[in-house]
């Protein structure tokens, strides 16, 4: 009798255990997601970051939790992704927020500003450096929570139909230019336009433009722009590195199971490193292919160089000076780049500088 009481007793309890302790796929719900991406399919590199992301958090989640990624101009303009996020249109975006200058100039902080960081240090900055925090402080007024998602490196300073060799070659030009830059070149004379990535090309061919950057080697042969406009300069100042971020809305974020926000934040990470891995490979041999076919590789002047940095110096203060959410993240940042620059003087740029001179 003891015996059978003791056994119905365990079998009880090993019952009440298996309830208690569920599997994960029991223990959570199925989700379905779509996701917004600002960039076409054929730039398999800055696309891919959302692949990259989509599949990892399927992954992560025993295929409970999934997204669907849709390329720029499938679900909403690739401009608008920032908006649909908001608005509950989808869920999650996959953008770069300098696209988003136009609502608060504070927004390039979570991509890039002229004369930034490069992507090291952008990446070190909102990891380690108090950025993450400040710019999540800010996306709270727009009902968003950013993640990392990718980086693309130092970027070229564009495609031209003419040689700019002073600065008053920049009077009149017509560029596609992002984010805070066209503020910028705007004191040099020129007009910057904004146009995603997949409308350059005709805007290039058809004159609407004279000059357009998009990001690098990789990417810009892809999209041809070799065709129209010969001369390939180089650096791209107004990005030394461009980040990309996931958005959520805070809404849905704070719906997901505690899982589910690990399997993001987990996921978001793998996509910025494969991305920022994968242009700075395939860079070098799309620029050698470049160059064979005829492309004229240039170097912005010092003088031009010079007069963008004072330009760039001054309307990043003047910004600073009428809007407090931009110096907010402003002055702590300039702190983190001094301290950046100083330590890579000593340790990374002289290795460095030697090897580019080896042959």
């Amino acid at each position: 009798m003891e015996r059978r009481s003791f056994l119905k007793k365990a079998a009880v309890g090993a019952s009440a255990g298996a309830v208690a302790v569920p599997s994960f796929a029991q223990a959570n719900p199925t989700i379905n997601w779509r996701l917004a991406s600002s960039f076409p399919k054929s730039l398999d590199t800055i696309y891919g970051a959302a692949d990259v992301f989509t599949k990892r958090v399927t992954q992560l989640t025993d295929g409970k939790f999934n997204i669907r990624p849709f390329a720029g101009g499938e679900i909403v303009p690739a401009l608008q992704v920032m908006d649909a996020v908001q608005a509950g249109t989808v869920e999650i975006g996959h953008s770069a927020s300098y696209y988003y200058f136009g609502k608060d100039p504070t927004f390039a902080f979570d991509a890039v500003v002229p004369f930034g960081l490069t992507s090291r240090q952008q990446t070190a900055w909102f990891d380690q450096g108090g950025g993450r925090e400040l710019t999540r402080d800010f996306f709270k007024d727009y009902g968003i929570v950013n993640f990392l998602g990718g980086n693309t490196g130092t970027q070229m300073g564009g495609w031209f139909r003419k040689e700019i060799k002073e600065v008053k070659d920049l009077q009149g030009l017509k560029m596609r230019i992002g984010g805070f830059a066209g503020r910028v070149m705007q004191r040099l004379g020129l007009v910057p336009q904004q146009i995603a990535g997949g409308d350059i090309y005709p805007a290039l061919e058809k004159g609407t433009i004279d000059a357009a950057e998009w990001i690098g080697p990789y990417d810009d042969e892809k999209l041809g722009f070799n065709k129209v406009a010969p001369f390939y300069y180089t650096p791209g100042w107004w990005e030394p590195s461009l980040q990309l971020s996931f958005y959520i809305g805070t809404k849905e974020w704070e719906k997901l199971p505690k899982q589910y926000q690990a399997a993001v934040e987990a996921a978001s990470y793998e996509a910025h490193v494969v991305m920022q891995a994968q242009y700075d490979a395939r860079n070098p041999a799309a620029l050698a292919r470049l160059l064979k076919n005829g492309v004229k590789l240039r170097q912005f002047s010092k003088p031009i160089m010079e007069a963008c940095y004072k330009a760039a110096v001054e309307t990043m203060d003047e910004e600073a000076a009428k809007n407090a959410k931009f110096k907010k993240i402003y002055e702590p940042w300039k702190r983190f780049r001094q301290d950046q620059n100083q330590w890579a003087s000593v340790a990374e740029a002289p290795i460095q500088n030697f090897m580019i001179g080896r042959k």
